[in-house]
């Protein structure tokens, strides 16, 4: 445990200092999110966040190849780190140039299939799929291969859909990583499967990447990740069940009886992933559908992802994020103790109802029967918008502020500082004439 605990910590810590050099440099090239119709800021905030999640993940893969039993377990004999590396290093000079001067979907598709390309390479394939009954479905190099880019390229564009709000995409990959790792660590501790430390390691180092990254990116952000961080995040996500499912016999999971660990084995190494990402899979199918319907490209911004539907119904920021990290961490949670724990059916049950009406309840305003008779509400319980001054006022401050940071980096282009210096209208935003833009 200890080894897995200072590779989080060093990559945690390297993805700290460097992201506020990443940010002086994302001002330097002109690599600024601006402000769009869906969008919430008001002011152009610095990309390229990822560049210091990359810098993170290389430190903590070269100490964890030092530390025993890490090296000898996961290293020797392995390309893990190679692929990682090296498929890290193609999506994120991918992003780069995707946040600096943009990149049509069809080049971004291309970047993203190389990239799971060489984690193919690097060995990290879905070579057989657990059926019901406990067999396995074995398959074919090429259908090994086809599958995995397409779970590859569907996990970073899942994970690039839900980064709409400050700190939500990090958060909420954060969660799901430590979930992984609760539960590879637990193979490799409690049933003794060495192979696992592999998939317990990629999560350690996710999650480091994202801690690391979270106070510099949480409400209000002083820097984005950008595409460069939420397509490696993606990346490095969609690797940890891969690689756990290409290093694992299934007979290994099938013939344990301790009762301890894997209470489903014939379906839990996909259900696990699949309760991960249901919150950034569900986004994503939902835009499609949405887009698709209204006769848009499925790759057409909107504003009508789930965060922004927290926002509509009145939560904060804050509170907006906060909730879809609850709801991670009650899909993640509730796989990983279904797994691991000695727990009767009837009190899972229970305690599953349980956390879904708790959330159910701060997520919806109109569920809180109790808050109906107040005056803050409305006659259908909805949240009452609050004045337009104060909201103003509060915009102006969050200008002001980003304002003054990016003043003070001095190579900040003159343009930008400008953008970041108009006053902040009541009804009309920046004073550029436009309407104000919500994120």
């Amino acid at each position: 445990m200890r080894e897995y605990g200072l590779t989080l910590l060093i990559t945690a810590a390297v993805t700290y200092l460097l992201t506020p050099l990443v940010r002086r440099v994302a001002i330097s090239v002109g690599a600024m999110h601006a402000a769009r119709d869906r969008d919430v800021h008001v002011v152009p905030i610095p990309l390229l966040g990822g560049l210091a999640m990359y810098g993170g993940l290389a430190a903590g893969l070269m100490v964890a190849s030092q530390v025993e039993p890490l090296r000898r377990n996961v290293f020797v004999g392995s390309r893990m780190g190679a692929g990682l590396l090296l498929a890290g290093g193609v999506i994120v000079a991918v992003g780069f140039v995707d946040d600096r001067w943009g990149l049509n979907p069809i080049s971004k598709l291309a970047g993203q299939v190389a990239a799971a390309a060489i984690l193919v390479w690097s060995g990290a394939q879905l070579a057989w799929l657990p059926e019901p009954g406990g067999g396995a479905l074995i398959l074919t190099s090429n259908e090994a291969t086809a599958l995995t880019i397409l779970v590859v390229v569907a996990t970073i564009n899942a994970v690039n859909f839900i980064d709409g709000l400050d700190g939500l995409a990090a958060g909420i990959v954060c969660i799901a990583a430590i979930s992984f790792f609760a539960y590879y660590f637990t193979l490799t501790r409690v049933v003794s499967i060495t192979d696992q430390a592999g998939p317990a390691l990629a999560a350690a180092l996710v999650a480091g990447a994202c801690l690391g990254f979270l106070p510099h990116n949480f409400y209000p952000a002083r820097i984005f990740m950008g595409d460069t961080g939420a397509m490696l995040l993606g990346l490095l996500l969609a690797y940890t069940p891969v690689s756990s499912i290409a290093s694992l016999n299934p007979a290994a999971l099938i013939n344990y009886r301790g009762g301890t660990v894997n209470r489903f084995p014939e379906i839990l190494p996909l259900l696990l992933p699949a309760a991960i990402l249901v919150i950034p899979y569900a986004d994503l199918l939902l835009a499609v559908i949405r887009r698709t319907r209204a006769g848009m490209s499925p790759f057409a911004p909107d504003r009508g992802h789930l965060h922004h539907r927290l926002l509509d119904i009145g939560h904060s920021h804050r509170q907006s994020v906060l909730i879809m990290y609850l709801w991670a961490a009650l899909f993640a949670g509730l796989v990983v103790w279904l797994s691991v724990a000695k727990t009767q059916l009837f009190v899972f049950a229970v305690a599953t109802l349980a956390a879904v009406l708790v959330l159910l309840l701060m997520s919806m305003p109109r569920l809180r029967w109790w808050r109906r008779g107040q005056g803050a509400r409305g006659a259908r319980g909805v949240r009452v918008s609050r004045p337009t001054a104060p909201r103003a006022a509060a915009r102006s401050a969050a200008a002001a502020r980003s304002a003054a940071d990016v003043s003070a980096d001095a190579d900040a282009p003159t343009a930008v500082l400008a953008a970041q210096s108009l006053p902040v209208d009541a009804e009309r935003g920046p004073a550029t004439g436009a309407p104000a833009r919500p994120r």
